[in-house]
């Protein structure tokens, strides 16, 4: 069983049949999934997430509370939510930052369209964010992403979204401060998310 990943990856003309969102929320409602199968739905398949240290657990603390201070009322700040990209993509990012809704998403999870800011925090995960989520964010025209890079010390930062990925991305150092295009004035010390 445990070689049919492998020889998977290994034969791409194999063909698959992927999973909808709507199964995936199915396969929760009637225990398939439950709350200890840390997975999220990446192009119709189920991918495992990293299991979260606590320096990585630390750090989006961190960022929740800065986060929740700065933005106030601009934005909604979800944190390790899902954001249902299509009918088979709903990634949960540690952070997104969202559109303001009276119903604060209870009614439906949130589109691409009401992200304004997605946040990833890196440590073990960081080839899968920058390979994975990155394109997949940019092709589903999510306007920001920041990458922390918990190793590196810095905070990759990537705008301008594309179906070939994100035309900018740029590099803060821990005495950067970061600043979302779309929240003009919420600023964040880079220093406070690192050691």
């Amino acid at each position: 069983m445990l070689d049919e990943p492998r020889l998977l990856a290994a034969n791409p003309w194999v063909t698959r049949r992927p999973i909808t969102v709507t199964e995936y929320h199915r396969m929760g409602e009637v225990g398939i999934l439950g709350e200890r199968d840390r997975v999220e739905l990446i192009e119709g398949e189920l991918v495992a997430m990293s299991p979260t240290g606590s320096y990585h657990q630390g750090t989006v603390n961190q960022l929740t509370h800065s986060l929740v201070q700065t933005v106030g009322d601009r934005a909604i700040v979800a944190v390790q939510g899902p954001v249902r990209l299509d009918d088979f993509s709903e990634p949960e990012p540690d952070f997104a930052l969202l559109r303001s809704r009276p119903d604060f998403y209870r009614d439906a999870h949130p589109l691409p369209s009401d992200a304004l800011l997605l946040i990833e925090v890196a440590d073990t995960s960081l080839n899968y964010d920058r390979a994975v989520k990155r394109a997949l964010y940019a092709r589903h025209a999510i306007p920001e992403l920041w990458i922390i890079d918990l190793n590196a010390g810095e905070v990759e930062v990537c705008r301008q979204p594309g179906a070939n990925g994100y035309a900018a991305i740029t590099r803060v150092a821990r005495d950067g401060v970061l600043e979302p295009e779309m929240l003009p004035g919420v600023r964040i010390q880079a220093a406070t998310l690192f050691r």
